[in-house]
């Protein structure tokens, strides 16, 4: 189940893609694997390895954790399976244990956690600030406006790398405002580049229930996890 699953998220990205007069290649795929468990994962992984042996222009899938208790606990299992990412909020008290596990955090939203991830990196790490387009206040990421220069200021720390933008969709039924909350990201993208952090080109936005619109943005990382695993264990 979970490969014909993820063999249809390859085929609605892909479609999503040549829609909007993009290439398919150019957007990958994340598993949020909040509250899986370690076998589902082995099971997906497994299920994208066979995949990308019968073709082999498919891009291997990350994985995504949101909560650094289970990136710790899923770590040893998962160690050499998949590049991981922790795509939620991170404490400066666990910057420790998510940099022993994850090779990239995508949830910087102050200056003050890049300063500890910096001082703390013993290797060049990946970083995306996140940035709250839609102003809820349930959500995390940094004010839009105050995007760039704080993406900027990370940018200079030695030890990281600003790879792009993530940001977490508008909870709307309204597809227009989750759609021009996207264009916002990729804006803001587009002036960080031009304003001289050539690296930071990702932006990771789209989930499972509004993925099209996230990839006709210009999205270039996806995150899914229902839509793969099915509904969330509680």
């Amino acid at each position: 189940m979970i490969a014909e699953r993820l063999a249809d998220v390859r085929r609605r990205v892909a479609q999503a893609a040549l829609d909007a007069g993009r290439d398919p290649a150019d957007v990958r795929l994340l598993l949020a694997t909040k509250t899986q468990s370690v076998d589902l994962v082995r099971e997906a992984l497994a299920a994208d390895a066979r995949a990308r042996a019968d073709d082999p222009t498919l891009t291997a899938v990350l994985v995504g954790e949101n909560r650094v208790q289970e990136l710790v606990a899923k770590g040893p299992e998962l160690a050499g399976l998949a590049t991981v990412h922790l795509i939620g909020p991170l404490q400066s008290n666990k910057v420790n244990a998510a940099l022993r596990w994850a090779s990239c955090i995508e949830s910087v939203e102050s200056l003050d956690l890049a300063d500890r991830l910096s001082a703390r990196a013993t290797e060049p790490l990946d970083v995306y600030v996140q940035v709250n387009v839609s102003g809820e206040e349930t959500k995390h990421g940094v004010a839009p406006d105050e995007a760039v220069a704080l993406a900027g200021a990370v940018a200079a720390l030695p030890g990281l790398r600003v790879a792009g933008l993530m940001t977490i969709g508008a909870r709307s039924d309204d597809t227009s405002v989750v759609r021009s909350g996207y264009a916002l990201l990729r804006s803001l993208r587009d002036e960080l580049v031009a304003a001289g952090t050539q690296t930071a080109t990702e932006l990771s936005m789209g989930m499972s229930g509004d993925l099209e619109l996230a990839v006709a943005e210009g999205a270039t990382l996806v995150r899914v996890g229902s839509a793969v695993f099915g509904a969330r264990p509680r």
